[in-house]
């Protein structure tokens, strides 16, 4: 924590990514999501509300953490699949590895995702997340097939990945001591369906 003589005196105020979402997190377990103030955060970390505007830009990212950074690995997952490889076996396998946590994440993968996907104030701001995620597949998916990424191929694949993903997430909230990337890996078999024509 950040006294506030330290403000007073100029000293620079330091905080992270984590400590922030740490702290919100046990903000918005101790008050709900909706209960939880910027201005709460900030002072739970130690900093100014304009100090927390440099790290998410509103309430509603922290949830989804440094997303820009999952993304990147999500599209370095993609372009690592061998380029003799089915397109449908890569896009399975870059989905899956997206979606292995370490279990001492701080706060919990768990926790994260009930929030994002339980919490009906968190629902539009997430149409932007999945839709931004659903891009980077159609983007690879076009890359691999000659297509453009808004071609109906490209953003079915999208649409299917999501949903398969997100039908994963539904059963593994409701019972977490199952293994996720199994679960996603089950899912994710039948996206063989849409990209490969001879089953």
């Amino acid at each position: 924590m950040v006294d506030d003589s330290a403000r007073r005196q100029g000293r620079p105020v330091v905080t992270t990514h984590a400590a922030i979402e740490q702290a919100a997190f046990r903000l918005f377990a101790e008050r709900g999501f909706e209960g939880t103030t910027l201005d709460a955060i900030a002072d739970e970390v130690g900093v100014g509300r304009r100090t927390l505007f440099r790290y998410y830009r509103s309430k509603n990212d922290i949830p989804w953490g440094r997303f820009d950074l999952t993304l990147a690995r999500f599209r370095h997952l993609l372009a690592d699949a061998p380029a003799d490889e089915p397109l449908w076996r890569g896009v399975h396998r870059a989905v899956r590895a997206f979606n292995e946590f370490p279990p001492a994440a701080d706060p919990t993968h768990v926790d994260r995702m009930r929030l994002i996907l339980r919490t009906p104030a968190l629902q539009a701001h997430s149409v932007l997340r999945y839709a931004e995620w659903r891009q980077v597949i159609a983007e690879h998916v076009a890359a691999r097939t000659g297509a453009r990424p808004g071609d109906l191929l490209p953003q079915t694949v999208g649409q299917v990945s999501l949903a398969l993903a997100l039908a994963a997430y539904d059963v593994w909230l409701d019972d977490p001591a199952r293994s996720l990337p199994d679960l996603v890996d089950a899912a994710m078999l039948t996206l063989r369906a849409h990209l490969d024509p001879t089953t």
